[in-house]
C-alpha cells in the first residue's frame, strides 16, 4: 500500500509540475503556436520548443520583433501571431546569407504585419526602434568567412542600437566546448556559450537568465550538428540578454 501510495504522489506532482509549466505560457503564445497556418511546424514543435521559446522571449501583442536569418520562419509565424496586427517582425536576412530567403519572404506576403529587411550582414538596421532581436541557430554563422566575416563586435552593437531601452536579445544556438571560442563556429557550427556571454556583455547588455527546454547532456559538443547521430539533438543555449532602461549606444 505504502508503494502504491507513492507512486499516486509521484504521479500528481508530475501532474503538478506540467501544469505550473503550461501556466508559463501565456494564452497569446499558446494560441499564436496553435494557429492553422504553422500546421507544417507542428512536427517539429516538441523538438523545437516554439511555445516555450518566444514565451522567454517575453514578446507580447503590439511589439516589435526583429529576428536576424530567420530559415524557413519557424519562429517568424509565431512571433507574428503573438505580436499581432498592432505588431510587427522584421525579418533580417544578410545579403552574404548563402541561402534565399524566398520561404520567408512567402510569409511575409501572406502575413500583414511582416516584413523582409535585406541588409549586409555587418551594417544592421531597423525601420524603428524594436522590443526583441532574437535569432536562432544562427550567431555562429557570423564570423564566418561566408558571412564577410562580420565581427560579432559590430553586431552586438548593432543589436544595442536597435533596442529599445529595456529590450531583449535572445540567442539560442549550438553549444560548442567549453573555452573552443569562435574555434568550432565553421567546421561543427557550434560556439562557446562563455564567449558569447562575454561578447554580449562587451556590447552593454545585461544578462538576464537562460531556458534549458534545449539542452541535452548527452550531447559531447564534438560532433558536426549536421551529424545523424545528434541532427536535431543537440545541446543548445537559449540566452537572454537585456538592453538597460535608460542607454544609448555603448
Amino acid at each position: 500500500m505504502k508503494r502504491i501510495a507513492c507512486v499516486v504522489i509521484a504521479l500528481a506532482c508530475s501532474v503538478a509540475f506540467a501544469g505550473a509549466a503550461l501556466a508559463q505560457i501565456p494564452d497569446y503564445v499558446a494560441k499564436a503556436v496553435a494557429d492553422p497556418g504553422r500546421a507544417q511546424d507542428a512536427k517539429d514543435d516538441e523538438r523545437r520548443k516554439a511555445a516555450e521559446i518566444v514565451a522567454f522571449s517575453a514578446a507580447k501583442p503590439g511589439d516589435k520583433v526583429l529576428e536576424l536569418i530567420p530559415g524557413g520562419g519557424y519562429f517568424t509565424r509565431v512571433f507574428s501571431k503573438v505580436v499581432g496586427p498592432q505588431g510587427r517582425v522584421y525579418a533580417v536576412w544578410p545579403t552574404e546569407y548563402d541561402e534565399k530567403p524566398e520561404k520567408v519572404k512567402a510569409i511575409a506576403s501572406d502575413y500583414g504585419n511582416v516584413e523582409v529587411l535585406m541588409q549586409p550582414a555587418a551594417k544592421l538596421t531597423a525601420p524603428q526602434p524594436v522590443d526583441v532581436v532574437f535569432t536562432s541557430q544562427n550567431y555562429h554563422d557570423y564570423p564566418d568567412k561566408f558571412m564577410g566575416p562580420t565581427d560579432l563586435k559590430l553586431l552586438n552593437a548593432a543589436v544595442f542600437t536597435v533596442l529599445k531601452p529595456g529590450g531583449v536579445y535572445i540567442i539560442v544556438d549550438h553549444s560548442g566546448e567549453p573555452g573552443s571560442g569562435l574555434r568550432d563556429t565553421d567546421t561543427l557550427h557550434r560556439i562557446d556559450e562563455a564567449t558569447v556571454k562575454q561578447q554580449v556583455l562587451a556590447a552593454g547588455f545585461e544578462y538576464v537568465g537562460e531556458s534549458d527546454v534545449l539542452r541535452n547532456r548527452a550531447d559531447d559538443r564534438k560532433t558536426n550538428v549536421f551529424n545523424p547521430a545528434i541532427r536535431g539533438r543537440t545541446d543548445q543555449f537559449v540566452f537572454k540578454f537585456r538592453k538597460p532602461p535608460g542607454r544609448g549606444q555603448p
